[in-house]
């Protein structure tokens, strides 16, 4: 791949002059890529195009749509390779977890590739004296997906494929720190034989997010990133009547209790918490401790994996954390740490000071353990997206539950036990979105739905599966009859109905 990295609309690549941005290789901290960055006239060339090509992609036969996702899912699979290099190298994650994100992306592929069947809508028979009525699902029109650095091949495969099978015509605007993995997914969605204008992706920050909140020809955006953010896109999506799906932030708590098996716990929290360097919307950053005891086995039981973490540059294979994305990242959880450590949490594993030979200047930061966090702390209240897990102690699941949904985000949580009657109170008095039991990270696969609760989700509808089909088609009911031929009826002046 060049230097500069294209806009992609109506099927070809596109460089465009003017503002750009650095892409850089967190591992090593230089600059790989520059990125061009749209300006309101790139964005309605995308948005044209995608227009365009609406009509005859609207009537295109489901099943027709359907035959691209399958060579779509192939040629994914066949570049696997291609992707998961470009991911590691500008987001830092490590080779096995772009692996991971990749293969849960080509999930949605396959959903997708069921169209015929998820837009076949319902049909009665005779609902009246010789009246039949049905309902489909009709698209939109030009749709719209902004998806963060964190997920930068996953995410866009929740949106895309599934709007694009019901009929939509797509515009991505994927995020400006790692987005050559978007762009190469993108172009193989082409190469399936998509065609061109259905599929547009333009390169950007805040303006060409405002561009695509202001285009009237948009009918749609989904979100997944930070909630302000999220609650922005929301607001202002709103006040221009477009259907909006916004998915923010969180603080995800697990909660074990005494009778939980402790080591698989211990190693699932491991993962949760520090796999992806923790920059994950679904990541475990506070483990909740019912009973000292508990709470004690925890720390001595964690504190000498989270020492033993494998760190190193993304791309290096057998590691269990890369770098963070970029310097401000790296500056911004440093900064809670030591927050932290002022607000007098005990420090237990401390990841500032890292260094990893051969990538001194990398935006590394290691695994840190905090103990004995209490709520009022900002490490606690905030998402720190990042390497550090925090522990907090409390006396019954009850306390545990209250604080759970006493906090302003609903994500997703999960609970430790080997008590099912303390597991079906915990499901359903957990005001959260996505619920594990024994699971750390309850992520829906693809034909659920994935979504939170509270400020980590704005709209009605979540991201993916059924919702998703729903977010992107509206239903047209139909009433239909053909009157005997050579008959004559009186007007009817009351109500119809069937009694």
């Amino acid at each position: 791949m060049s230097n500069r990295i294209p806009h992609f609309i109506n099927g070809q690549q596109v460089l465009t002059e003017g503002r750009s941005s650095d892409v850089y290789n967190p591992s090593t901290g230089s600059v790989i890529r520059k990125l061009p960055l749209a300006d309101d006239k790139t964005v309605q060339q995308a948005i044209d195009a995608a227009k365009a090509a609406f009509p005859a992609w609207r009537n295109t036969p489901p099943a027709r749509r359907a035959q691209v996702m399958f060579r779509f899912k192939q040629l994914l699979e066949q570049n696997k390779d291609r992707i998961v290099r470009l991911i590691s190298e500008e987001h830092g994650k490590t080779i096995e977890d772009a692996t991971g994100e990749l293969q849960r992306g080509i999930e949605n592929v396959e959903y997708a590739c069921a169209a015929p069947e998820i837009l076949k809508g319902e049909y009665s028979r005779n609902v009246g004296p010789n009246i039949d009525g049905w309902s489909d699902f009709q698209p939109l029109g030009v749709v719209a997906g902004i998806t963060p650095f964190n997920f930068p091949a996953m995410v866009p495969l929740w949106m895309y494929p599934l709007a694009i099978v019901c009929g939509n015509c797509f515009i991505l605007k994927p995020s400006e720190r790692d987005p050559s993995s978007a762009l190469l997914v993108a172009e193989l969605l082409q190469e399936a034989g998509l065609p061109k204008g259905v599929l547009n992706v333009v390169h950007g920050d805040k303006s060409a997010v405002d561009a695509l909140l202001q285009a009237p020809e948009v009918k749609a955006i989904s979100f997944v990133g930070s909630t302000p953010i999220a609650e922005y896109i929301y607001s202002e999506g709103n006040k221009r009547g477009k259907r909006v799906q916004a998915l923010g932030g969180a603080k995800n708590h697990a909660v074990v209790l005494g009778d939980a098996d402790l080591d698989n716990a211990v190693n699932a929290l491991m993962g949760a918490a520090y796999g992806s360097c923790g920059e994950r919307c679904m990541a475990i950053s506070v483990a909740v401790a019912v009973g000292d005891a508990v709470a004690d086995a925890l720390i001595a039981k964690l504190t000498p994996k989270i020492r033993a973490l494998k760190i190193g540059a993304g791309t290096e294979l057998g590691l269990d954390m890369g770098p963070l994305v970029t310097k401000d990242a790296q500056n911004r959880v440093l900064g809670y740490i030591e927050d932290g450590v002022k607000a007098g949490a005990e420090l237990i594993v401390d990841g500032r000071g890292l260094s990893v030979a051969g990538f001194e200047n990398g935006f590394f930061v290691g695994g840190t353990l905090f103990d004995k966090v209490t709520p009022d702390m900002r490490i606690y209240r905030e998402e720190i997206f990042g390497p550090v897990l925090c522990v907090v102690r409390v006396d019954s699941l009850e306390e545990a539950m209250r604080l759970i949904n006493e906090h302003e985000y609903g994500n997703g949580t999960c609970l430790f036990t080997r008590d099912g009657e303390a597991a079906r109170l915990f499901c359903d008095e957990i005001e959260v979105g996505m619920v594990g039991v024994n699971v750390p990270l309850p992520v829906p696969v693809a034909y659920h739905s994935f979504g939170g609760w509270k400020r980590s989700l704005f709209g009605d509808l979540h991201a993916y599966g059924p919702d998703g089909v729903r977010f992107y088609t509206k239903r047209k009911a139909i009433t239909q009859r053909w009157p005997q031929r050579k008959t004559h009826e009186a007007a009817q002046f009351a109500f119809p109905s069937n009694g």
